[in-house]
């Protein structure tokens, strides 16, 4: 099964453990932990089911911001919500 970590940021304002899915797909991956964790989904999909601007995937290291990107059952999905400010 595919592995899902978000970060910590992200940790601070909604709980988001790791996870271990089954999926085809980032999207397909993704599902099953939104449909328990909601408010998780709103912090990394906009209302067009996009990913929000901020946001970033990493899967098997490789960066990229489509949710219809391919994965293998091994993979590893790190989801990133870029920090700004000064």
């Amino acid at each position: 099964m595919a592995r899902v970590v978000f970060t910590s940021h992200l940790q601070r304002f909604v709980s988001c453990p790791e996870h271990e899915v089954e999926g085809a797909t980032v999207a397909a991956a993704l599902r099953p932990i939104f449909e328990g964790n909601p408010r998780l989904r709103d912090y990394i999909i906009d209302d067009q089911g996009a990913l929000r601007k901020h946001v970033v995937l990493f899967v098997d290291g490789r960066r990229t911001r489509e949710l219809n990107e391919s994965i293998m059952p091994a993979s590893e999905i790190h989801v990133l919500q870029a920090l700004s400010g000064g």
